[in-house]
């Protein structure tokens, strides 16, 4: 596109923009619909494979591909180019669909999972680093309730369409469903994004440092997934990974500060606001995926909800987190401020996770939502924000690794969250069935599924309904003490310009290197 077609087309920029991230938000939605969708139909996996005692592998395997191959993935893009690498990563996706629909047992179900999750870690860091690479940062926030909307549809819409799925096709088309949305990714991606091909990397990918990085990783997810239920926290295989996962970081920081071009560049974390939208990132995915877990469980078990819907549960909370996002976005671009976004966020977060923590046997579901409702505005205020800012504070060499890094925090954010807060609940619901005389009702799990729970007597599923509460009265208050030190870190962001020209007459415009085909 030369500079005469570039001014002439001016006002169609805004329409083909849209087409690429239209392009993008489907692959984007493919990541994020998947363990939500197969969630639902694991009990029909597991009654038509068996393996029962190998089903939390079946979301272990995708997890731990995802998370350990998200840094890698950001890394390519960089060095090779983000249009090609974003393609692989989709083609990987669907090829690991493909297989896990045809599994024929558990093993191999559990291994193409892995594939799938491969593909999944350059999804998401595809999307967020090409966003980066075609936006500038002040014009970003228009976009932004496209991504929330993206995140709120496979929260509310996952467990419907799984459960529809599994019901009416079978629950290998849980699996299937990916290759029609994967191909119409590959081919708008192909078809309306152009960016300027790189020179092949002169410089070794950094083999070592990606080992151990990957080492590392494997190591704190399996920690945060086993710890309290497969194996206690403090039994020999848990202090192990533990300290295989120390280790391997360690020497991951030395490996880095040596190598000729690093994994991940050390020197991203020089800057103030790119180091405090990690810890913010991962306290913000600490925080969510706690309250994803724990809400519904609460409503189900405790207000007599349905788990059918259960999507639907949350939709206080992610309507107001995508509300509130797009309002920030349109903000952030037509003022350039943002610094305090998260600030106000991160205390809607704090106040939102101590409401919560409040809730009992006779808290109706109006007055859950509201709570709901208040955290997902404090939620919407960092989802975009942080990423948005990361970005903002690296040079574009480094968007790729940058976006996976954020991505990464967020992600292990998520691990601890879950495992720290679901410990808790844990050990708090079986102490108060034991202190009501229900000890054995929890002796082998802390949560029981609506079916079973109508079954009890009315004095053991009272006993079970307050126990419950109790649980999660402290696994929201765990959740409260740790959204007020991302609360506590807002301070400290600095308010740097964004780079970009903001709202024009016009329309967006593309970074000067990047070149966005008009559509047909």
């Amino acid at each position: 596109m030369d500079a005469t077609t570039d001014t002439g087309n001016e006002a169609k920029r805004p329409r083909s923009v849209r087409v690429v991230l239209l392009a993008l938000m489907i692959a984007m939605l493919l990541a994020m619909l998947d363990n939500v969708i197969i969630g639902t139909a694991m009990p029909t996996i597991v009654g038509e494979l068996g393996g029962l005692e190998h089903l939390s592998w079946v979301v272990t395997a995708y997890t731990l591909a995802t998370a350990a191959s998200t840094p890698i993935w950001g890394k390519l893009g960089d060095m090779y180019g983000r249009k090609g690498v974003f393609l692989t990563s989709i083609v990987i996706f669907v090829i690991g669909s493909a297989l896990s629909g045809m599994a024929q047992d558990m093993g191999q179900l559990i291994g193409f999972r892995a594939v799938q999750g491969l593909g999944a870690g350059g999804l998401m860091v595809g999307v967020m680093a090409i966003i980066g690479d075609l936006i500038p940062p002040r014009d970003r926030g228009k976009y932004q309730g496209m991504m929330a909307g993206v995140m709120a549809l496979a929260m509310i819409g996952g467990p419907l369409v799984g459960g529809t799925i599994t019901d009416h096709w079978g629950w290998r088309w849980s699996f299937y469903i990916n290759l029609p949305l994967g191909a119409v990714a590959l081919a708008m991606v192909t078809a309306v994004l152009h960016l300027p091909k790189k020179e092949r990397a002169s410089t070794r990918i950094d083999y070592l440092g990606a080992t151990l990085l990957t080492v590392g990783i494997t190591a704190i997810v399996l920690v945060t997934t086993w710890g309290g239920t497969e194996y206690a926290w403090g039994s020999a295989t848990i202090l192990g990974l533990t300290a295989l996962g120390a280790a391997a970081l360690g020497a991951f920081l030395y490996v880095e500060t040596r190598a000729a071009d690093p994994i991940v560049p050390l020197h991203i974390f020089r800057s103030r606001n790119f180091s405090l939208m990690a810890v913010i990132g991962f306290l913000t995915g600490f925080v969510m995926f706690g309250a994803v877990l724990f809400l519904p469980l609460f409503q189900q078990s405790v207000q007599g909800a349905s788990a059918t819907n259960s999507g639907l549960l949350l939709l206080p909370m992610l309507l107001s987190m995508m509300v509130v996002s797009l309002i920030a976005g349109r903000v952030t671009t037509n003022s350039g401020k943002y610094k305090i976004f998260p600030i106000v966020g991160g205390a809607l977060m704090v106040v939102g996770l101590f409401l919560l923590a409040q809730m009992d046997t006779g808290t109706s579901r109006l007055t859950s939502g509201v709570y709901m409702a208040v955290l997902g505005a404090g939620m919407g205020f960092l989802m975009q924000i942080t990423m948005l800012v990361a970005q903002n504070s690296v040079e574009m060499k480094d968007m790729g690794v940058a976006s996976s890094s954020s991505t990464l925090f967020r992600t292990l954010g998520s691990s601890f969250g879950v495992a720290l807060m679901g410990a808790l609940f844990t050990s708090r619901v079986q102490s108060e069935m034991a202190a009501r005389g229900g000890a054995g009702l929890t002796q082998q799990s802390a949560q029981l599924d609506a079916a079973s729970l109508a079954k009890l007597p009315e004095a053991l599923r009272e006993a079970y309904q307050h126990a419950v509460a109790a649980g999660t009265h402290s696994a929201f208050l765990l959740g409260a003490a740790v959204a007020v030190i991302g609360f506590l870190a807002a301070f400290f962001v600095k308010e740097v310009p964004l780079r970009g020209a903001g709202p024009e007459p016009a329309a967006v415009s593309p970074s000067p290197e990047v070149k966005v085909a008009e559509p047909v």
